[in-house]
């Protein structure tokens, strides 16, 4: 990583989502190492859920985080494939403000290393909402650790140059988990 000089680490307030109808908190990997990792990097767990599949449940939950001045960035994982049940883009895309079109297209030449051309089903996406930063990842483990070490770790830290996300996200004003 690059760092600017003089610049600070600060921490952000991550809130993760879990979208899956088999998983529970207990196996939910996926989810269990983004927190880990944010957690790690110095930041802050905000909150935490799982939810089934649910286009509007989704939406609601990522409406109601988005709301939240407390939470600077919501970290989805599952819901992100092709099959009749996946709903994250589709519950979340229309809360964007802007759409940051590179992370999908750097997720997914990211994990082409891995996964070879069955990338192309990912629709992985992310966007400013709101100025919260939404990320939607694939439900699998390692993807969610292509997201972290290849695009999320460097992005999230304000030290990060030429540039990361951290200026354009909202200033929280409360610290510390939610519930």
């Amino acid at each position: 990583m690059s760092v600017k000089s003089g610049a600070l680490f600060v921490p952000l307030n991550i809130a993760v989502l879990t979208v899956s109808d088999t998983r529970e908190y207990a196996n939910d990997t996926s989810g269990q190492l983004l927190v880990s990792r944010l957690l790690e990097a110095g930041h802050t767990l905000s909150t935490r859920n799982l939810l089934k599949d649910d286009l509007y449940k989704i939406r609601a939950q990522v409406a109601t985080w988005i709301a939240d001045e407390g939470i600077q960035v919501v970290l989805i994982t599952g819901g992100t494939g092709f099959t009749g049940r996946d709903s994250t883009p589709e519950a979340v895309a229309c809360l964007f403000d802007k759409q940051i079109d590179g992370f999908g297209e750097l997720f997914r030449a990211l994990s082409i290393l891995d996964i070879g051309t069955s990338t192309v089903q990912s629709r992985a996406l992310a966007g400013l909402a709101n100025g919260t930063l939404v990320c939607c990842l694939p439900g699998s483990t390692g993807a969610c650790r292509t997201a972290w070490e290849g695009i999320l770790a460097e992005q999230l830290d304000a030290r990060h140059r030429p540039c990361n996300f951290v200026p354009h996200l909202k200033q929280a004003k409360a610290c510390g988990p939610r519930g």
